[in-house]
């Protein structure tokens, strides 16, 4: 199958300035029904004004010598993680610098307050609604380029196959030299230009990789559907194929996150990211459905490997890794102090886990950060942190499900957008998933994942459907089984 892609383009006949207004206009209107429109808190503002212009430094070792660089999507201005590697024996010291948001925000003040309530930053196409005033999460707290800025070091050392052998995590100044994106990294790497530190990047990713696949975990190659805003102010829809530079770096944020879990367990104080196993009955089900899609499953493999080998761009595959999402189901948040916590595990990463490299979009990392900064140097965690552990994972779900429902409300509206004044055309599309009425298809030559009402194809065949309706302002498109 392709990896279709396409441009809405206000100039265009096909996209006249009514549909490309009507279509920002229903943006909004997802913030409004979603209660994330309003502008950030003025004393919260007031306040993040305030830390941003006396930045922390007294206390904090001077790490500006090493050659840090970040690696972020083009034009990210919210830098949350900064690395380094280099050699050490026939393993590797990696160097993961995160921002050092707790250093800006009091606790019980004003921006606490707002940030609770916000959660997370959740990024609709036209703009995004930012846990932070960009004030400090586009500039004093961000590590951009050729900035001092405070951060938490986490100093991981790695044997020859990638095992993590020592964790630490300090505070320290550090200053970013480059900021990279994707894109750029992987040509450098396939070109056979890039320097020392994008082969070592490649090389710690791909030995993590193997440690990940040693352990059992599962990562699932759902194609990605994504909204962008073009620079002229169009906007593209489109399935987005992974670049192996994304995975090397999310290794590594992988690997900080299964070290500072380690910390929060062995100090029995934290809070970690949980996700069950799948049940036997979701297992054997997944296998049912490999079997009838002609997907060779050996016995005794673990469902992650499988996973993993499957190819999107086969029909029969496609179908099978929607399948395959019953088996990731149940993520959420454990919080605990004294005893660890009976479920610890986050399945898909077979291992324990918590998110702490986000803190300038994820509330939860700032407190995460703290809590394994104090047990890294044997101190006791601040009670204000670890008074607002049980309150964290209701806040995160709850910013979670808003995070989600911005994002496919907008790509449902992108969708009808797309398909607008095309009712009554026939489209060729895969079935994925079968329906109470109906069925679930990804169209063929259009980024659009659709119900179709009526007959239901087998799972992986290719069939055609009809477009009922494409409504812009509510975001809802139909389609219907065309025998």
């Amino acid at each position: 199958m392709p990896r279709p892609r396409v441009v809405l383009r206000p100039t265009d006949a096909e996209t006249p300035p009514a549909l490309e207004q009507a279509l920002r206009d229903r943006f909004s209107a997802v913030r409004a029904e979603l209660g994330i429109d309003g502008p950030y808190p003025t004393d919260a503002l007031a306040e993040a004004e305030r830390e941003a212009a006396r930045p922390p430094r007294d206390g904090y070792p001077d790490e500006t010598d090493v050659p840090y660089v970040t690696l972020d999507p083009p034009g990210s201005m919210d830098l949350d993680q900064a690395l380094h590697i280099e050699r050490d024996g026939d393993g590797h010291r990696v160097r993961y610098a995160i921002a050092d948001v707790p250093a800006f925000v009091p606790a019980g003040g004003d921006l606490d307050r707002a940030t609770r309530e916000r959660g997370q930053t959740v990024y609709c196409p036209d703009l995004r609604v930012p846990l932070h005033p960009p004030v400090l999460s586009e500039d004093a707290a961000s590590l951009l380029p050729d900035e001092v800025r405070p951060a938490f070091v986490w100093d991981l050392r790695l044997d020859g196959e990638g095992v993590l052998t020592r964790a630490e995590v300090r505070r320290a100044l550090v200053r970013s030299r480059r900021r990279l994106d994707y894109a750029g990294v992987q040509a450098d790497v396939d070109a056979g230009t890039a320097d020392e530190l994008l082969l070592l990047l490649r090389e710690v990713g791909q030995r993590r990789i193997a440690r990940e696949r040693a352990r059992g975990g599962a990562s699932l190659p759902m194609p990605e559907q994504q909204v962008l805003e073009n620079d002229d102010g169009t906007f593209t829809l489109e399935f987005r194929p992974p670049l192996a530079a994304e995975e090397w770096n999310a290794q590594l944020s992988l690997l900080t996150g299964m070290a500072a879990a380690a910390m929060m367990l062995d100090g029995g104080v934290g809070v970690l990211r949980t996700m069950p196993a799948p049940t036997a009955d979701a297992v054997a089900r997944f296998r049912r459905a490999a079997r009838g899609l002609g997907v060779e499953w050996p016995e005794g493999q673990p469902y992650g490997e499988l996973v993993r080998g499957l190819d999107r761009t086969d029909p029969r595959h496609l179908a099978l890794i929607h399948e395959a999402t019953s088996l990731f189901r149940g993520a959420g948040y454990t919080a605990f102090d004294g005893a660890p916590p009976d479920e610890r595990e986050h399945a898909a990463v077979a291992a324990p886990y918590a998110h702490v490299t986000a803190p300038l979009r994820r509330l939860v990392d700032r407190f995460g950060l703290v809590v394994c900064e104090a047990l890294s140097r044997g101190a006791e965690v601040p009670p204000a942190v670890r008074a607002s552990l049980p309150d964290l994972a209701a806040l995160m779900s709850a910013s979670d499900r808003t995070a989600r429902a911005a994002e496919r409300s907008c790509a449902d509206a992108t969708e009808a957008a797309v398909l607008h004044g095309r009712e009554g055309e026939r489209f060729p599309a895969v079935v994925v998933d079968h329906l109470e009425k109906g069925m679930e298809v990804q169209l063929v030559d259009l980024p659009v994942l659709a119900k179709a009402s009526g007959d239901r194809g087998a799972l992986g065949s290719t069939v055609s459907v009809r477009l009922e309706s494409a409504d812009v302002a509510a975001g809802r498109i139909a389609f219907a089984h065309d025998r």
